[in-house]
């Protein structure tokens, strides 16, 4: 499977969090997947591909060339995409992927999971989707879908869309058997 990882590039966070992404990204490689992500060398992007190299898996970097200055790429990649714009790395990232993981991160972290995860809601991809709840670092965005379901500005069903895990092989074993169903749009939206 290429599994697209969404993560923090900063390095300047508790190193806890850095140690279990890098345990995910060790599992990651163990099993044979390969690490499709946004090419950071630094924060949980840079964990995740030295996890998953010291587990022995392939690893893909995808973006934009303005960052490919000292220090900011990862330079172990198997293969690296340069675009243009982070839009094209996007793109990129949502195609080749067969799943996604979202490990804690920031602004660009979040923009990366909403933006999967509408798209999965409107029908466009069938993918599985998962959290990374490091240390309860998703607590609150799951409370916020919560409320919006109970609110109802989401619908109940839209709680399948996604799937939280603090433990890596639980979260790559849900990864490597979700089926890949249609989505039913009807019961996502209140259309």
């Amino acid at each position: 499977m290429k599994i697209c990882l969404y993560g923090a590039s900063s390095n300047e966070i508790d190193p806890k969090y850095i140690a279990a992404v890098e345990r995910l990204g060790y599992a990651l490689g163990k099993r044979g997947h390969t690490l499709l992500f946004g090419g950071g060398a630094q924060g949980l992007m840079g964990a995740a591909a030295r996890g998953c190299k010291d587990g022995g898996g392939r690893i893909i970097g995808v973006a934009p060339s303005f960052f490919n200055v000292d220090g900011i790429l990862y330079p172990h990649c198997d293969s690296f995409i340069y675009t243009e714009t982070m839009r094209e790395r996007k793109q990129i990232l949502e195609d080749r992927a067969d799943g996604f993981v979202t490990v804690p991160g920031g602004i660009g972290t979040f923009d990366e999971f909403f933006e999967i995860l509408t798209l999965k809601q409107l029908g466009r991809h069938a993918k599985p989707i998962a959290l990374f709840n490091v240390e309860g670092y998703f607590d609150p965005l799951l409370a916020l879908l919560e409320n919006s379901i109970e609110k109802g500005f989401l619908k109940a069903a839209c709680r399948s869309l996604w799937s939280c895990f603090d433990d890596p092989d639980a979260l790559l074993d849900r990864l490597e058997h979700e089926e890949n169903d249609p989505v039913d749009v009807r019961r996502m939206k209140n259309i």
